[in-house]
């Protein structure tokens, strides 16, 4: 099941990565992300209301320097002020893909992780696919619906 973006979900996005959501036409919403203290910039868009094959679908983009990423059947989202950023999931059988956007104009994708690293004991998993685990662990505070 897809998320159903509402302006709430757009306005709350924009507060947490301390920007204006611009929007490109009716279903695309661009937020432009910079730190200040770094010469870093990258720009997110959330695309709303896409169709493929006459099933709904929402797609999140990253374009920054010299990288783009996209999180296609964008699910769910958490937007965390003490954190400073929003992290995007999807979450196909028992992988999950996690797509961070980082108020200070960092970035992260974690894509198809298994749900054993999500559920297990993240101290005792080698050092690289520990960060993954806590960096998508808050899909936990997600329902049961959790899918696409």
């Amino acid at each position: 099941m897809i998320h159903k973006f509402t302006k709430e979900n757009i306005d709350e996005i924009a507060k947490v990565l301390g920007t204006s959501p611009k929007p490109l036409g009716n279903d695309v919403f661009r937020f432009e992300v910079k730190n200040e203290d770094d010469p870093r910039k990258l720009a997110l868009e959330v695309h709303l209301g896409l169709e493929v094959d006459g099933n709904p679908m929402n797609m999140v983009s990253v374009y920054a320097f010299n990288t783009f990423l996209q999180l296609h059947n964008c699910t769910a989202f958490v937007a965390s002020d003490m954190l400073q950023q929003v992290t995007f999931f999807g979450r196909s059988g028992d992988k999950t893909s996690g797509l961070i956007v980082e108020k200070t104009a960092g970035c992260s994708l974690y894509a198809n992780v298994d749900q054993a690293i999500l559920n297990g004991d993240f101290t005792q998993l080698p050092e690289d696919l520990m960060m993954c685990g806590i960096a998508l662990s808050l899909t936990e505070s997600m329902d049961d619906d959790f899918s696409f």
